[in-house]
């Protein structure tokens, strides 16, 4: 696997004196690779070590007893289901430890952060996310596919009443898997476009931006796994515009 990642700044954040609240975490497994990225809410003042908590939560849980690439849709469904409902009780155990109480008593909303995850075993691909991040698959024939697109409904968090049951776990499966991009919503604007550019309705719902996923993955395979380009991407002036935080992480996988 190739993984290149990259956190930026968000231009409002930077004039508030604030710092980024975005995280991610990548555990390369060989043919495997695990991916987190988090997003800290903007109006709570510890978020930024919720989100740190989030990702480093996910990928320890993510990388136990993954299934094998052949095994059925029924195993991969089942331990994602499971696997997803871990990841938001240790984020509470682990926040409550934080906060110096039991998760009884507990109020991590101080640490909120959502979640974006991926399993990527080709052809499988397992996603966990409670937020409005999002998630793209990219196959060898220069395609992309938004599989997770961001929710329309405003944000959950991993700390927000009943997060267990508003986390959302699906596997896909991808025989022509070329790579996996997970996104915080920051990158929403420069990652994907609105569905007029293609001459669809508005409730066709955003869409991957082709000459962006392409052209990142192609950047990314040439120099490697660099992610100097990625960042520069994410600090451009088109990126800018958006004043949140921007944090994308890409799995590509090798050969393709």
């Amino acid at each position: 696997m190739i993984i290149a990642g990259a956190s930026v700044q968000g231009t409002a954040h930077l004039a508030a004196a604030q710092g980024c609240q975005d995280a991610f975490k990548a555990v390369d497994l060989g043919d495997t690779a695990v991916l987190a990225v988090s997003d800290g809410a903007s109006s709570r003042d510890r978020s930024a070590l919720g989100a740190h908590i989030a990702v480093d939560t996910a990928c320890r849980l993510l990388t136990e007893e993954i299934p094998d690439a052949e095994d059925t849709p029924e195993t991969w469904t089942r331990w994602i289901a499971g696997r997803g409902g871990r990841v938001v009780e240790e984020y509470l155990r682990a926040t409550a430890g934080v906060l110096g109480t039991d998760t009884g008593s507990a109020e991590p909303g101080t640490l909120a952060a959502t979640l974006t995850a991926a399993v990527v075993t080709p052809p499988w691909t397992a996603f966990v996310s409670i937020g409005d991040g999002f998630g793209t698959l990219l196959t060898h024939d220069d395609r992309c596919h938004l599989v997770l697109p961001p929710p329309t409904a405003p944000p959950a968090f991993l700390s927000s009443p009943g997060a267990a049951l508003r986390l959302r776990t699906f596997v896909v499966w991808e025989p022509e898997l070329s790579g996996v991009v997970l996104g915080t919503d920051g990158c929403a604007a420069l990652s994907l476009d609105h569905p007029s550019v293609r001459q669809l309705p508005p409730e066709a719902g955003p869409l991957p931006a082709e000459r962006f996923f392409v052209g990142l993955a192609a950047t990314l395979r040439e120099n490697h796994g660099d992610a100097e380009p990625l960042r520069r991407r994410l600090s451009g002036q088109e990126a800018g515009r958006t004043g949140d935080d921007l944090t994308l992480l890409c799995a590509l996988v090798e050969g393709r």
